[in-house]
């Protein structure tokens, strides 16, 4: 059986700064009257908003897809191990082409070194936004809210690239760059083709450390 071995670890840190507000859906556990009607994400102890690892981890996956032409005109993602998607986000079909994915996504913490910019917020870190959904056929209004993250706030990027023996580092790397860039034109979370979501990412000048184990 052949195996395989780790030759190092690439850590990338940097900022995800919101440009709009960003919206993604937690739990309704409560009943909140007068409140918003669809909350965002909250750690449950610090109740404090963050971006789940897997939320940023997906759409990266789904916009290179795309980008690359791993998605049928029926919607269905390759399941090509040795396509670019398939390289560094894996595969999971349960067959034999399985690919353990080289990337690891950090939830994203929300930077509160400035609290002071949240001094403002209806909500604690977060605004409330009320839209308004018109009936196309009877012009009725129907009032909504929801709960975003405002724009302005800053969250942690931490990520993890595994590299093993063999494998071509410098792809993997340009596909996470690709990535990132995708997602700066495209947007995050949900509303996305109504504002909400759209994100500037900065990575930090070094790559964090790069270890041989």
């Amino acid at each position: 059986m052949a195996t395989i071995k780790l030759a190092k670890k690439i850590i990338y840190t940097g900022t995800i700064t919101l440009k709009t507000g960003l919206h993604i859906g937690g739990t309704n556990a409560a009943l909140n009257i007068g409140g918003p009607d669809k909350f965002v994400v909250r750690n449950p102890i610090s109740n404090i908003p963050y971006i789940p690892g897997s939320s940023l981890k997906g759409k990266m996956r789904a916009l290179v897809e795309i980008a690359k032409g791993c998605v049928s005109s029926d919607g269905k993602a390759s399941d090509n191990p040795n396509s670019v998607s398939g390289e560094l986000f894996g595969v999971a079909t349960g067959k034999d082409n399985n690919r353990p994915s080289r990337l690891i996504v950090r939830d994203a913490e929300l930077d509160l070194s400035k609290p002071e910019m949240f001094d403002n917020t209806d909500l604690p870190y977060t605004e409330s936004k009320t839209e308004v959904a018109i009936d196309r056929v009877t012009a009725k209004a129907n009032p909504r809210t929801f709960e975003r993250v405002p724009a302005g706030a800053q969250f942690k990027l931490n990520m993890v690239l595994n590299i093993f023996e063999g494998e071509n580092e410098q792809r993997l790397k340009d596909t996470l760059k690709l990535a990132l860039r995708l997602l700066q034109d495209d947007y995050l979370g949900g509303h996305g083709s109504r504002g909400y979501g759209q994100v500037e990412i900065k990575l930090d000048p070094q790559e964090g450390r790069t270890e041989m184990y």
